[in-house]
This record gives structure tokens, sequence and C-alpha cells, in this order.
């Protein structure tokens, strides 16, 4: 069963049968749709890009509307602009943007018996009849622990920073080692900053077992300061420090800086390609040129969106607005898609929008399941000099087991 696009020209059709193929009607079968956005206060220019984004779907003057409110960028912003919109007779939300307003308007929805398509990627704000759209840690980390797992690299560690998005991203490892039936990953967590990175890599190296003896060794002969001494030295150089007792790492790092000292660092503790490869988040295609200058982290992998999917939504935007969409543009895009597509279809029902075959919008397939979670297609990318290249294209169907 083919998948709806979402991104090339008006929004085409669902599958004929998308509506008969999950038995779920929960949800209004018609009304407007409800867009929340901040577009008041500090994230009023992101708002803007939101709306902008999901007019594009909507043609002018065509039915559903558009019911643009503002949140204020504050949970309780959106519980009131949720409130007011549903008591309007708005049949779906779209939106808000972050956790934090899509878990407080959840309940409103819920009892009012309507979906949510929100714009946030953390997927712990995931429940029946809430989405969460935006690209979540572990739809990332699913994908490219696969590939990975498909090579052979089985014995994970991560190296990740002590933070939200850390966390998230180490219970994804740890759900999805779980699940490819591998041991259960070496998690390591750094604070900011030259040494607290330092010591977190030299921790799960392990150099200490590793490699420490070798180097006393070595040391040692060369204080002997006699000819047998230094022949000893030589002879010990030569020898091999056993590898890392893991075989895939991955590294949380998401800003250049930080990628440059653990480039430094890798090295220092002996683990290093070819023995482990490394892997990262879907925030690496932003940065992921800088990373090539550091020759350790050339062959780095991490999944992401191909871009070549959003190029027609890209063009279209910078067409309408003359600038080129911020990132989170697209995911108000595909919701705004997928509302009018619903609503063509028999309403903002749950068996609509969980039909088996998904969407294609303008990250690629996205299929939403009735527990709210949502599984994305993305592609695999290597670091490259230049430009990463795409070493496991982005599939064009999730429906195969």
């Amino acid at each position: 069963m083919p998948q709806a696009p979402l991104n090339a020209g008006p929004p085409a059709q669902l599958a004929p049968s998308a509506a008969s193929s999950a038995p779920n009607a929960y949800g209004r079968t018609s009304g407007n749709v409800l867009l929340l956005a901040p577009l008041t206060g500090n994230l009023a220019p992101v708002g803007q890009a939101l709306v902008n984004a999901a007019k594009l779907a909507f043609p002018a003057n065509g039915a559903p509307a558009l019911d643009v409110r503002d949140t204020g960028g504050t949970p309780q912003g959106a519980v009131a602009a949720a409130q007011a919109g549903l008591a309007a007779g708005d049949g779906i939300i779209i939106g808000p943007l972050t956790s934090a307003e899509t878990q407080a308007v959840a309940p409103i929805a819920h009892s009012a018996g309507v979906n949510v398509l929100a714009f946030t990627n953390d997927g712990t704000a995931a429940s029946p009849g809430v989405w969460p759209l935006g690209i979540t840690p572990a739809q990332q980390v699913q994908r490219v622990l696969r590939v990975a797992a498909d090579s052979g690299r089985t014995q994970l560690a991560a190296l990740l920073p002590d933070n939200d998005f850390g966390h998230h991203l180490s219970d994804a490892i740890s759900a999805q080692a779980s699940e490819l039936g591998e041991p259960a990953a070496q998690i390591t967590f750094y604070q900011p900053g030259f040494s607290n990175v330092n010591q977190a890599v030299e921790q799960l190296s392990d150099f200490s077992n590793r490699g420490q003896g070798l180097m006393n060794q070595i040391k040692h002969a060369q204080d002997l300061g006699t000819a047998a001494g230094r022949a000893q030295a030589d002879k010990l150089r030569h020898q091999q420090i056993p590898p890392p007792s893991f075989n895939a790492l991955f590294i949380g790092a998401t800003d250049a800086n930080t990628l440059a000292e653990m480039a430094n660092f890798l090295p220092y503790y002996d683990v290093t390609p070819p023995q482990v490869q490394f892997l990262g988040p879907a925030l690496w295609a932003n940065i992921a040129p800088q990373m090539a200058n550091q020759s350790v982290l050339v062959g780095a992998l991490y999944a992401a969106p191909d871009p070549a999917a959003s190029a027609a939504f890209d063009a279209k935007y910078q067409s309408a607005y003359g600038a080129a969409p911020p990132a989170i543009a697209d995911v108000a895009f595909d919701a705004a898609a997928m509302a009018k597509l619903a609503a063509g279809e028999g309403g903002y029902t749950s068996s609509v929008l969980t039909a088996p075959s998904g969407f294609t919008g303008t990250n690629g397939v996205l299929v939403l399941h009735p527990d709210g979670t949502v599984k994305r297609g993305l592609a695999v990318f290597s670091v490259q000099p230049g430009q990463p290249t795409i070493t496991s294209p982005a599939p064009s169907s999730l429906n195969q087991p």
C-alpha cells in the first residue's frame, strides 16, 4: 500500500483502504485544524516559521481552515489556547512546539477526544492520540545501531553528555541493544570541559588496564639507561595494546569543539577505527564537514533524513517567504498536510492517522502507531571529506517485517 506523499505540491490522498485498515476510530471527524504555536515570547520567531510552513499545506479559502492560536511558549498558554480552539469546534491539534507544552495539552485533548500531532522530538511525550513528530533520539539510535549490528558491531559503548539529550540517548541505546539481543552497552556520561571529557574518555577506554601496564614497562626499560634497556623498550613499542571491550562507540557530542577534543583523546587512549566504529546522532549532519577535518572521525556513521526528501518543501517555502525554512518548519508542514489529508479521508481519527501504509513527508517515510510512537525511515551517512555520503539509503516503506 503506497504512502501518502506530503511534500510534492498540494497534499495527495491517502491510500483508499487506509481508513479501514486500523480499528481505532478515536478522534473527531470534522472541524478546523488547530495550530498551537508560540507567537509571543522568546520563541515567537520559531512560532512564525511554524505557521508559515503549515499554511503551505492549506490552499486559500479551502476547507478545513487553519485555526492559529498563540501559546506564548508556555504550558499554561498552550492549555488556554487548546481549550479555546476545542471549544470553537476544532477537530485536531497540530503542535504545540515543546515537550512541556505537549504534556500539558495532552489531558485536554484526551478528554475532548481529539488527536494531537505535536512538533516536539521528545518521545516520552507520546501517548495514545498524541504523536511527537520531531525526529526523536530513539529513531536515530535505532537506525544507526541496526546498521552497525548488520556489520558485526554488536559490542556497544556510549560516550554521552550528562544532560536530558544524553540521557534520552542512553535510554534508546539500552533499549535497542536489548531488542537486538546484544550485551548491555557500556555507557559513560561526561560534563562539559576539556578535563571532564578527557576523564570520561579515559574511563570508558579502560586504558589503565589495557595499555598503561605496557607503557610502564617501556618507561622502566628506558630508565635503565643501557643499550639492553633501549632495545627492550623498542621491542615493547611494537607490541599491540589490547583493543577495547567494545567495537562500536556512540558519541553523543553535537558541537564541533567537543568532537575535536574527543578526536584527540580517543587515539591517545587507543580507541580508534577499524577496531571501533564511531556512531552518532542526527545533529552531526550540521557539522559533518568540520568533523571530517579530524581524520579519526572520518567514516563515523549517523542516521538522519536524506536532504533530497525535503528539497520540494524547501523550494516551496523559499518561494513563498523569501528565506530558507528553519529545521523545525518541515515538521509543522508535515503535521498540517497529514491533518489536511485526514480531513478528506473520513476525519481526524486514529484509524486514518495510523494507517499501516504511513505517509511520505519532508523527512522521508513515517508511520504513526496507536500507542503514540512514530517510526521513521532515516538514511545512514558516513562522515567523509567534503560532504558526508549515504551508506544506507532511507527506506521507501516501513510496513515490511
